[in-house]
């Protein structure tokens, strides 16, 4: 799964550990999320785009494999 995180977090001059402490996870979550390397949780990336004031089909993308 892609993501936007990090564009859009920076579009928000927003740091890591800001975005962490806005959704109530630690930072290395939002790293992990930002390098593809976690999937979050339904309600945690509905916390994130909503910190991001976007829609989670904005901020995390699927891709063809991630379906299969």
């Amino acid at each position: 799964m892609n993501t936007r995180i990090k564009e859009l977090r920076a579009a928000l001059k927003l740091t890591q550990a800001e975005l962490a402490k806005r959704v109530n996870v630690r930072r290395e979550t939002i790293v992990f999320l930002e390098k593809r390397g976690y999937n979050p949780s339904l309600k945690l990336a509905a916390k994130i785009a909503r910190q991001l004031n976007s829609r989670i089909e904005d901020v995390f993308i699927l891709d063809e494999d991630d379906l299969r």
